[in-house]
This record gives C-alpha cells, structure tokens and sequence, in this order.
C-alpha cells in the first residue's frame, strides 16, 4: 500500500507531483511547525466526535503492530469490517474503507441510504475556503467506491458550526453541519482517473522537476518548501519583502526579479523600498525624532501587558463558541515612576476550568484605572480585552479603561521609524528581539526550556496540562510563566532600546 495512493497522497498529488514523489520516499525532508500538527489533532478530535453525527455508529479502525512494536492501520482488516458492515445493513461506518487498483480510502462516515450510500467528509474548518481541494479528495473516494461497486448517493462535507455556542453539554448536531458539495464533486470526479495514472507514473520514476509556484502556499504551505527551494531561492529575496504576498513574489521570480537587487528600482511599498536599502547596504535607519514622538505618547506610571490564549475547535466553557480565543495567561511588567524598580505580576489559569473570570478579576487588581499600558501587537489585547469586558459587564469599566489607554510598541516599526536588516522584512517581537539584540541569551526565546517557545506552543499545551501527571504540570505551568513573561520582558527592554537610540 505505501506506493499505492490513499485520499490524502492523491490530494496531495492535486497540488503538486513533487510533494507526493517526497511524501512517498523522501517523508524525513517534511517540516511540519506546531501549527500543522496543532491542526493534524485538532482534526483527529473532530473526526472522532464527528463519528455519532448522523445517530449510531460501527467504527472499522483496526491497528496491527510492527516489528518494532508500532502500532500501524491494519487496513485489510479495516476493509474486510467495512464489507461485514455493508452485508449487515449498518446504517452509519466510520472509516468504511475501500481498496480499488491498489487506490484506497477511508469514508469518514458511510451512510446508507434507500439505494446506496452517502459519503460524509469531515473537516475540523469552520468554513467552505478550500472547497476544490474537499472536492477533489471526495471525488476520489466516490472513484473508489465505484468501482468497488458501491452506489454513492450523495456526497457532504461535514464541517463545524461556527455560531455554535456550548449550553450545557455539546450537541453534536448543532456543533456539525453538514453542506451538499455534489456539483463540486461532479466537476472534479471525470478528473480522477487520469489524475491517478499520472500519480502512479510519478510514483514509480525518479524525484520530479517542479517549478516553484502558488501551489506551494495553497491551501497551506507545503511542508517541503524549505527542501525544494533551498538551491532556488536565496536569502535575502522578494520573497522576504515585508508584506510581499506569496503569489506577488512567485510573479517577480517568474519575471527574473529573484535577488532584492533586482526590485531595487521597482514599484514597492516605502517599507519594502526601507528593507531593500538597508539589507543591500547593510545598514540600520534609525528616525530620531520619529521615535521620540512615539515615546512621547507613554508615561509613567507604564504597564507592559501580553495575553496568551487557548483557541480549541470544540468549546470547552460555557457560553464560548468554536475556535474562540480564551485568554486564560498574562505576564505584566511595570514601571512606576522614571529611574524606578522594574516589578512584575503575572496569572495562570487552571487548565481544564474557564479562566476568564479569575484572570479578568485579577487583570482589574494588577492595573489601575487610567494608567498607560502597553502591548506589542495591540489589536490582540484589545479584542481579548474587548472580549472579556462583554462576558463580564460589571468588570467592563475596567477592562474597557484599560483598553483605551494602551500604546502599541509595534507602532514606530510598522511606520519604518527604526529598521534593522536582521528583522527580514518582519516587526514581530520573535523578529525585532533578535534583532536589537543579536548577542543576549536572555532574550533568546531559543534558551526558553519546557517545550514552549513560541505562542502556538503555549496554546497548545494549555489545554493538556489537565491530562498531565503533576510533576510535568508544574513544569509545563513553569514554561508557560517563562514564555509569557519573557514576551513582556521583551517589551520593556524595545522601550530602553528606543530611547536610548532616540537620544
């Protein structure tokens, strides 16, 4: 089965032949970041609440062991219980599976109808984006059952309801819903069988010659960018360009225009034009008395504030909807009065209970009424803190307060008042750190220990603490505390880089 084709290697092939040859022999060169995998289960979770979507259910999943012990698919089994199932009249399979030609696929959910079956694809997105790429893993399994002799009725994408609001305990038929996508499917189902023989050919001869394209970044980009661009693409390049859209970039590439050399007398944005002079010269550009007008907008007492949150596809408090941002940790640094102490305060929810409450409660506590804040980003503590003051209305005042007295530190990167060639194009504090600071470990979020380094790690771990033994609980609490708290630590030490370069 390696070499044949499931759904996910025939997809894969839809998007590029390359990716399927390197899936196939070459899976090491993958780079799968937190975000991937952080999607790969939140879709295993959907998929296998998903199963009792439709009523009662028989799951055909079956693993054998290795030789070395790892449990894998036992797909002749899975195939041979999806037969008994069929033979039986069982209305709903989860994981029906079907082989044809050496092409095989697993129907999330199978659903008997009055003359055949309805296949059920499941996806944990809230909406219809990527609908040519469903249809084409669709119209494979349709393809497949068809030939296996099964007459598909109907075919559905199940996906989450994103007005859905937890009232009590979840209610599967409202969290799910499900979309006819049969004229999606019609257009891309008289494509599958050559596609297959295609994806064979490509399977069984050397690794492909693919040029670099949109393809590359669509739906996501592909986890061998790095390995097939590593010859091609030079750093730094358009494809650095601060704000340079993927497809923007591929069309100067196309056009000759690869090194940042080639732009430099392009049409581009001042900040792209900035970037461009600066990294070509290797020089900083520092805009003294655009700095101190931004330093102008602070004043003691200063409050250095980041959130971090937990955004999980089914809502685990009440009141709360798919995929909303929960913020359930602060850091706080703050500054009383010029020449004054450095103190810090920080919160950390339970995982596992709403910490909105608590932490909002806190939030009020730790500051005060009409004092600056500030936050890196801003858009995101303000709608966090947006968010919380509508939850809670008799903390909202506060909340609200805080709200309207926070300066965003992103502000004199953003308007090019200070760049530096190490930023690459980018005003991320994960970039700006570094940047204004090459040669600090204690600002390197690298040195950071526990498994949380950047903020899709933190809200991912999170929600697992709950499930972990105490000993690791603490020390996943601690790399939380560390995390969030070098982030406002950062802050404060941006804010003494630009005054002292003000100067």
């Amino acid at each position: 089965m390696s070499r044949g084709l499931s759904k996910s290697k025939y997809t894969t092939f839809c998007q590029c032949s390359k990716a399927l040859w390197l899936k196939t022999f070459k899976p090491e060169e993958q780079v799968i970041d937190s975000s991937a995998e952080a999607r790969f289960a939140t879709g295993n979770v959907v998929g296998d609440l998903a199963m009792s979507f439709l009523g009662d259910f028989t799951e055909v999943t079956t693993y054998t062991k290795n030789e070395d012990g790892t449990e894998v698919l036992d797909l002749k089994a899975m195939i041979e219980k999806t037969q008994e199932c069929i033979s039986s009249g069982v209305e709903n399979i989860a994981e029906a599976s079907f082989s044809y030609n050496n092409c095989y696929c697993a129907v999330d959910i199978l659903h008997k109808t009055d003359d055949g079956y309805a296949i059920y694809e499941v996806k944990s997105g809230t909406n219809l984006n990527h609908i040519d790429v469903y249809a084409q893993d669709v119209a494979f399994q349709k393809y497949v059952l068809t030939n296996c002799g099964i007459n598909v009725t109907g075919t559905y994408l199940v996906n989450i309801n994103n007005q859905y609001v937890l009232n009590g305990e979840l209610n599967i038929k409202e969290f799910l819903k499900a979309n006819d996508i049969s004229e999606a499917v019609e257009n891309e189902y008289p494509k599958v069988a050559d596609r297959i023989s295609r994806a064979v050919k490509v399977l069984g001869g050397p690794e492909p010659i693919q040029n670099i394209g949109e393809h590359c970044n669509k739906p996501y980009e592909c986890p061998f960018f790095e390995y097939c661009t590593k010859d091609i693409i030079p750093h730094p390049s358009v494809f650095d360009l601060y704000r340079m859209a993927f497809k923007d970039a591929v069309a100067h590439m196309e056009s000759g225009r690869l090194h940042m050399n080639d732009v430099r007398n392009w049409k581009l944005t001042a900040m792209q034009q900035l970037q461009v002079e600066c990294t070509l010269e290797n020089k900083e550009y520092i805009n003294k008395e655009g700095i101190r007008e931004f330093l102008n907008k602070l004043s003691y007492p200063i409050y250095f504030l980041d959130f971090e949150t937990e955004q999980t596809a089914v809502p685990q408090y009440q009141g709360t909807k798919p995929y909303q941002q929960v913020t359930f940790q602060y850091s706080l640094h703050y500054i009383e009065t010029e020449g004054g102490e450095l103190k810090h305060k920080e919160f950390l929810g339970t995982s596992g209970q709403d910490p909105r409450r608590a932490l909002a409660e806190q939030l009020c506590k730790d500051v005060p009424l009409n004092v600056c804040t500030t936050a890196y980003n801003m858009a995101f503590e303000c709608t966090r803190l947006k968010e919380l003051a509508e939850a809670f209305p008799d903390l909202s005042g506060h909340l609200l307060n805080i709200k309207d007295h926070i300066v965003d530190f992103l502000d004199p990167f953003r308007a090019g008042q200070y760049y530096v060639p190490a930023m690459q194009g980018s005003f991320s504090i994960k970039k700006v750190l570094p940047a204004l600071f090459p040669n600090d470990p204690t600002l390197d979020y690298h040195n950071l220990e526990g498994g949380v380094q950047n903020g899709g790690e933190a809200m991912t771990i999170y929600p697992q603490i709950q499930y972990m033994k105490p000993e690791e609980q603490e020390k996943t609490r601690k790399a939380l505390l560390e995390y969030c708290k070098l982030d406002t630590l950062a802050m404060v030490r941006v804010w003494e880089k630009l005054v002292e370069v003000s100067r």
